[in-house]
């Protein structure tokens, strides 16, 4: 029975071990044909793919850009002539007005009042010269006669030249009445948009000269103030360009905060006389028409100079451009379609290009997209595109 049982176990064991190495064995030749699988579809030495183009070269108009804040042209504080009270209020904050619309009516009963006295003063001056003047008229024609002696023909005579001299001044004096009781109704100096928040209510009283009762700004034409250095100065002094007497100075461009681009060109009107001490910035005052009201006083935006003209300038996207630390690069490729990291220097920046002053030439194939993968020496396949394809154009 006990050899029975042995005889069972070791032919048990043997049928384990030929079913483990069975497995072991399908197992070894799946891994195997895995491999050798992976290795007929592994590429060898498959190049790189980049997009390159040409470098452009083409006379290349520079702009340079500046921050501008909108101004109006006239925009002040509104104050009266006169004192008194508030008693009528014509306008509210951010009304459009027109000149001479009526804005404040200051109580005028003590200036009508005024008016009054200077005319009854008027007309007792005006009776008490015209008195004089008769006596004067009678004792000339009797000191001609030898009726009175000469001394009281001059004298009446001075008398009348005196009270005609008090009219004269009763007549400055209605007219200040006159005007002071104008001035008692506020009206707009020119036409343009009130301001919100600073204007008066009824019942307030006005110091003359000193209190504020609105605000007003013209909306058209505006000015756009900005400021440009030293060295942009000169450098269109040095390209021909002066912002006052050229074209330049006629068709200044004006980018919103936006983005978006002003439709109306504006024209330099204002170069301050010189530097400011502070920045070492020149102030500039270009004038834009503004018949849609869309600018309006405290407004930034950029303002868009022509600074000078390029000959046959060298630009590249400025996707192309690498910086590292200090330094700038752009990858080219050479003949071999092997690729080299150039230093550059960069000059000014037109739209989506950018000009390459020194370390590129015409003819130059630049890479735009996948320098990344491609450092210095890489063997790359190139697909040539375009600023159009590109969506830079």
């Amino acid at each position: 029975m006990l050899k029975r049982i042995q005889g069972m176990l070791r032919t048990f064991l043997k049928r384990k071990v030929f079913i483990i190495a069975l497995l072991l064995g399908v197992i070894l030749i799946v891994i195997l044909s895995l491999n050798l699988f992976s290795k007929r579809n592994m590429p060898i030495n498959q190049p790189v793919v980049v997009k390159a183009m040409k470098v452009i070269v083409k006379d290349t108009d520079v702009y340079q850009d500046y921050v501008g804040q909108v101004e109006a042209v006239n925009d002040v504080q509104i104050r009266s002539k006169v004192s008194g009270y508030i008693v009528a209020k014509y306008i509210k904050g951010g009304d459009i007005v027109k000149e001479g619309q009526p804005l404040f009516q200051i109580d005028k009963r003590t200036y009508e009042a005024a008016v009054s006295n200077a005319k009854a003063q008027l007309a007792q001056a005006i009776a008490n010269y015209e008195n004089a003047k008769l006596d004067a008229d009678r004792y000339k024609i009797l000191a001609a006669q030898d009726a009175v002696p000469q001394q009281t023909s001059d004298t009446a005579t001075s008398i009348a030249k005196q009270d005609y001299q008090i009219v004269e001044a009763m007549r400055a004096n209605l007219k200040q009445a006159e005007d002071n009781l104008s001035d008692t109704l506020i009206v707009a100096p020119f036409s343009g948009k009130l301001g919100v928040g600073d204007d008066l209510s009824i019942g307030a009283f006005v110091t003359a000269g000193q209190t504020v009762l609105c605000t007003l700004s013209s909306p058209d034409p505006m000015y756009v103030l900005f400021s440009i250095s030293e060295n942009d100065y000169l450098n269109m002094i040095k390209n021909g360009i002066d912002p006052m007497k050229s074209d330049v100075g006629k068709s200044v461009k004006l980018i919103l905060s936006d983005g978006t681009t002003y439709k109306y060109f504006g024209k330099i009107t204002e170069i301050n006389r010189g530097l400011t001490q502070n920045t070492g910035t020149l102030s500039i005052k270009a004038l834009f028409p503004n018949p849609d009201n869309i600018l309006v006083p405290g407004m930034f935006a950029k303002v868009v100079l022509l600074e000078g003209h390029l000959k046959n300038a060298i630009l590249v996207p400025q996707m192309a451009v690498q910086q590292i630390l200090d330094k700038t690069f752009v990858t080219i490729v050479d003949s071999n379609n092997k690729t080299e990291m150039v230093p550059v220097k960069m000059g000014p920046r037109v739209g989506s290009l950018w000009v390459v002053e020194e370390g590129l030439k015409p003819g130059d194939n630049v890479v735009v997209e996948g320098f990344q993968k491609a450092p210095s020496g890489t063997t790359v396949k190139v697909e040539e595109v375009t600023l159009n394809s590109l969506g830079l154009q």
